[in-house]
């Protein structure tokens, strides 16, 4: 499926949103020590009621995980804003910020701003699947793959994996190495940086709190957030009528209008999660803060309409494993047609 300059009948041009948008760039420094604040002192609260609550002995105090997972999700959205030099005016604020984070999200805040870069500069492209986005195979792809190669796609496409196992991977394994950038010495430098901090907060947690409860707490919370934190990341880029293309007709800015959904969340969950659900306005640019990304919805409620998915929809979008190059949709296994 090739992207085309010109917009579909009835809704104007990447192009013509972009210069738009432009407008809602570059961030208020109250607002965002303000949503610094709504996020880290929540956290601390609700992590630290939880832990004081399991080291008396009341197991119940776990459920107190499920609000700390909750934040911790907000606050990954703002290393992730950090990330893109949106938070604050000051690259080596955002940067210092972004790091301080990163050992609060288990996540190398260079290592992982290094992949994301690549993720927004190649999403929707075919010919460019690599660091910093979820495996997809195209059909064709599959279909010529060995017996063992099918059942290993099907089995890192469970929902199982991709959900639980998966994010628990990867935040707390996976992001203890540069994978994919072995050969880069920032990105070691990055993730030893971040892994050095990680074990001086577990550290200063088991002694005040006792290795049981503070472990338990921690763990928990960072299992919850990871896994809420995967499936954004899915359904932002994973639905059915989201857009590939090959190399020589993939555009950067249809990509990222087209090629990424408006996850239509209630209020709460979108403060939640920091407005991330915006994801078609934050791809198409990506240095609007993310409390600004509501008010470009107001002011141009069009774009309510761009690939929108509510709650309900998006669920469906866990069964989704292939693109149909032929059709230019996203197709779940059972959708397959087996060769003759």
């Amino acid at each position: 499926m090739a992207f085309d300059s010109s917009a579909p009948a009835g809704r104007l041009s990447a192009a013509h949103w972009r210069k738009t948008l432009a407008a809602y760039r570059g961030p208020q420094l109250s607002r965002s020590l303000l949503e610094i604040a709504f996020t880290l002192v929540p956290l601390a609260g609700f992590s630290l009621a939880a832990t004081l609550l399991v080291a008396n002995g009341m197991w119940l105090g776990l459920v107190l995980t499920i609000p700390a997972a909750a934040f911790l999700v907000r606050m990954f959205m703002l290393q992730h804003d950090c990330g893109h030099g949106s938070l604050f005016e000051s690259r080596q604020v955002n940067d210092a910020v972004g790091r301080v984070l990163g050992v609060l999200t288990l996540t190398p805040y260079g290592y992982w701003q290094a992949s994301h870069a690549n993720h927004h500069g190649t999403s929707g492209n075919l010919d460019r699947r690599e660091l910093g986005a979820i495996e997809l195979m195209t059909v064709e792809e599959y279909q010529g793959r060995s017996p063992l190669g099918r059942f290993l796609y099907r089995f890192y496409r469970h929902p199982l994996v991709l959900f639980a196992i998966g994010p628990a991977y990867m935040f707390f394994l996976q992001h203890r190495l540069p994978i994919g950038m072995m050969g880069d010495r920032k990105a070691w430098i990055s993730v030893m940086g971040a892994n050095l901090g990680i074990v001086a907060v577990i550290a200063a947690g088991v002694t005040v709190f006792g290795a049981v409860p503070f472990l338990a707490v921690y763990g928990a919370t960072v299992f919850m957030a990871a896994a809420a934190g995967v499936w954004l990341f899915y359904v932002q880029h994973q639905f059915e009528q989201t857009t590939w293309a090959r190399a020589g007709s993939w555009n950067l800015h249809e990509a990222a209008l087209s090629g990424s959904s408006f996850y239509d969340l209630p209020r709460p969950l979108a403060w939640l999660t920091a407005n991330i659900g915006v994801h078609h306005i934050h791809h198409l640019h990506s240095r609007i803060p993310f409390y600004r990304l509501g008010d470009a919805l107001k002011d141009y409620p069009e774009l309510r309409t761009y690939s929108r998915l509510g709650v309900r929809e998006s669920l469906g979008c866990a069964r989704l494993a292939l693109w149909d190059e032929a059709a230019g949709r996203m197709i779940g296994f059972k959708d397959l047609r087996q060769p003759a």
